[in-house]
């Protein structure tokens, strides 16, 4: 199981900033600490959004929060008819996602 760590110092907190239209980037330490905050704002920013990527090559920490969060993302934009997509998935996620047996659940998503 995970632990559920603080992020390390210097680590910065979980971030989500646009990087384009429908294009978004993940970054810092993506777990407890920030996980509730990240998922709204992620509600609210691919709310207008038809399809939806999101680049997690920054993601530099990541616990069991953090992958119910891009868990919670992928299901939120499949019931909305919204196409997501991870890019550059970090090993720690991949690993995480294993672990849990939910690693389907990071597959692109939605649209139809």
């Amino acid at each position: 199981m995970a632990r559920n760590l603080p992020p390390a110092e210097g680590t910065a907190p979980g971030r989500l900033a646009g990087a384009g239209p429908g294009r978004f980037e993940l970054t810092g330490a993506v777990g407890f600490a920030d996980a509730a905050r990240l998922l709204a704002e992620g509600d609210a920013a691919f709310a207008s959004q038809e399809s939806v990527e999101i680049d997690l090559a920054r993601i530099m920490r990541v616990d069991s929060a953090g992958l119910a969060l891009l868990i919670e993302w992928s299901l939120a934009a499949g019931a909305a008819g919204r196409m997501l997509r991870y890019r550059n998935v970090p090993p720690a996620v991949v690993s995480l996602a294993g672990i849990s047996d939910v690693a389907e659940l990071l597959s692109p998503s939605g649209g139809g």
